[in-house]
């Protein structure tokens, strides 16, 4: 309200009531707001106290939840870890006798191909002695035999062959 407002009706209350009954008027006036904001305050209060019940227990209930979330969580993730170290645990036994196996198998066929390689440096020599034509058809095929042996042992030591004997 501007100020206009305000003197148009202190002006209509003086016409309508008079100056006399003005002061006990306002004071009526004035008691009756004091009344309508004390009951405004109670009911204010009021709701406020029975609401803060509810809240604390709400408040009770959320914390129970999430103990009981964080709890639960806590067991999931125990759980998980126990399982993925067993995992890891059983991986890592059985790659090792994997490993050791293919590394006995490949030293046995170091050794046959050393072996085979001795025994072909020897055919040679004997050949040697039976004459040049002889000679040269024993070394190819020696040399032909040696590359396949070479090529074998690269593919087995180089892990082309997946199959490891029992």
């Amino acid at each position: 309200m501007s100020g206009q407002e305000i003197f148009l009706i202190i002006i209509v209350a003086l016409l309508l009531f008079g100056a006399e009954k003005l002061p006990d008027i306002a004071k009526t006036l004035g008691k009756g707001m004091r009344d309508f904001k004390k009951a405004t305050d109670d009911i204010r209060r009021e709701l406020e106290d029975s609401t803060q019940d509810i809240r604390k227990d709400i408040t009770d209930i959320t914390d129970s939840v999430r103990s009981d979330v964080t709890e639960f969580q806590n067991k999931v993730n125990k759980d998980i870890n126990e399982v993925s170290g067993s995992i890891k645990n059983d991986m890592n036994d059985v790659t090792s006798d994997v490993r050791q196996q293919m590394y006995d198998t490949d030293k046995s066929i170091q050794t046959d191909v050393n072996e085979i390689n001795s025994n072909l440096h020897g055919d040679a020599s004997t050949v040697n002695a039976n004459g040049p034509e002889v000679s040269n058809e024993v070394n190819s095929d020696n040399q032909a035999d040696k590359t396949t042996l070479n090529k074998n042992t690269s593919e087995v030591s180089n892990g082309y062959y997946k199959e490891v004997n029992d």
